[in-house]
């Protein structure tokens, strides 16, 4: 059985009860890091990660720990799905203390906008979306328009 460091504090309870059922599983394997890492399409260094609280883990890997385990997907997907929202944006560490905020500015709207979280996550993804879309667009004009030497 593996001896684990304790998680982050700033981990939320949602995230630290997914985490601390993914090491029980783990050591029900009795499967090193490595050999986890063998039999899944995740690399040791992310099940340290993953196990140790410092990054979420996707859902493919909370199925794949289960599938060598021969566990249940549906109890830990739920658990998944209670801590996807909450998990904290970019590596987990101690709050950030809130910046004095400019005079005028409401001190709420000055601590929304210096920590980031899943909104901006999704602002990220859209805006690449909306990227790729119009790079299509514009290769598809450039190779339909008529080249002129007819």
């Amino acid at each position: 059985m593996t001896r684990w460091r304790p998680l982050p504090d700033a981990l939320p309870r949602e995230a630290r009860h997914l985490v601390e059922q993914l090491r029980q599983l783990k050591d029900r394997t009795d499967l090193s890091l490595a050999e986890l890492a063998r039999r899944t399409a995740y690399s040791k260094s992310s099940w340290q990660r993953y196990l140790s609280g410092a990054k979420q883990p996707p859902r493919g890997a909370v199925r794949a720990l289960c599938r060598v385990a021969g566990a249940d997907q549906a109890r830990l997907l739920a658990l998944w799905e209670l801590a996807d929202p909450v998990w904290p944006y970019g590596p987990v560490s101690p709050p950030v203390p809130p910046r004095i905020p400019a005079e005028g500015v409401p001190a709420s709207e000055a601590v929304a906008a210096a920590v980031p979280g899943p909104q901006h996550r999704r602002w990220r993804a859209a805006a690449l979306v909306a990227f790729a879309v119009i790079v299509l667009l514009v290769a598809g004009v450039l190779w339909a328009w008529p080249s002129g030497s007819e």
